[in-house]
């Protein structure tokens, strides 16, 4: 019989790095996160009440996605902000966690390197980058909300705060610019025909080229970043629907990333088709390159377990 309900929940604050069986004071606290986590967080909740109800009896566990990045020291977490705000929990979080426990754990079987200076890349409709060490979270891109860093499907990514101050010089509402920014932006916006990247692919149309190359340029920028942090790099990871899928934009990347010493392998770059792990670099490349098939959801089984013992 079912022993417990694991849940994905995006956002734990600080006050959760890990795992925890749910109360209706936690379901409180997490509430508080709704506005930073706007297209997931609600949901989340929704599907924890849902399954109380049915199954009152059984433990319901939140996994949270920001608990991989609790490592992250300050230096990397903090904004530039008067500590009025930084104590109410204004500060970086990072999200895809229960992803990037995953690729570490991975990587930890496949690679000798999996200790050492690791970029992972979670590419798909959400995009971010996280720069790990030793196996913990050192950086990530996305920041207090999941709009920070790379360009995504339909997200901005990385803007500059004074474009907000002009939206609302122009009279654009809270609603409106929450919109914009989370559902009609990226490569939907950019491209003004899809947020899918096949989609974009296949129009071959000029803005769509374009919406192409800016995300990999995003990926790029923010690869050198994340390159900085670490000092160096010994491992790329990539992995989410457009990581595991696409060796073009794989490709595209890995290309303006030889100056780091990636040299990948274009036979195996195509048959990567993120069905399992696979090593796409070549023998004289001074960085390893993976594809790695992300499972959230076994991640947190794993933590409910362990958890419930």
């Amino acid at each position: 019989g079912l022993r417990a309900v694991a849940h994905r929940v995006v956002h734990g604050g600080e006050s959760h790095t890990q795992p925890v069986i749910v109360t209706p004071e936690v379901l409180a606290q997490l509430t508080r996160y709704n506005s930073l986590a706007p297209l997931h967080q609600p949901h989340n909740l929704v599907g924890i009440r849902a399954f109380a109800n049915a199954f009152p009896a059984l433990p319901q566990i939140a996994c949270f996605d920001t608990a991989y990045h609790a490592t992250v020291p300050a230096l990397h977490s903090c904004f530039a902000l008067p500590e009025s705000l930084r104590s109410q929990g204004v500060r970086r979080y990072g999200f895809h966690g229960l992803s990037y426990q995953f690729i570490i754990g991975q990587l930890q079987q496949l690679s000798a390197r999996a200790g050492g200076r690791v970029l992972m890349a979670h590419l798909g409709n959400g995009a971010s980058l996280c720069a790990a060490q030793g196996g913990q979270s050192l950086a990530t891109t996305m920041g207090f909300s999941a709009l920070d860093g790379l360009m995504m499907g339909t997200r901005s990514g990385n803007l500059d705060p004074g474009v907000l101050l002009y939206l609302m010089e122009q009279g654009w509402s809270h609603g409106q610019i929450e919109k914009l920014l989370y559902k009609q932006s990226g490569l939907l916006g950019v491209s003004g025909i899809s947020a899918d990247m096949r989609t974009l692919h296949q129009s071959g149309n000029q803005a769509a080229r374009f919406a192409i190359d800016l995300f990999a340029h995003r990926v790029v920028r923010e690869a050198g970043a994340m390159t900085a942090c670490l000092q160096g790099l010994d491992v790329i990871a990539f992995s989410g629907g457009i990581g595991e899928h696409d060796a073009a934009l794989r490709q595209q990347v890995c290309a303006q990333l030889r100056w780091l010493g990636v040299e990948m392998d274009e036979v195996l770059n195509q048959t990567a088709k993120g069905d399992s792990a696979m090593a796409i670099h070549r023998a004289d490349s001074s960085v390893e390159v993976w594809v790695i098939p992300t499972d959230e959801g076994r991640v947190a089984a794993e933590l409910t377990l362990g958890l419930i013992g």
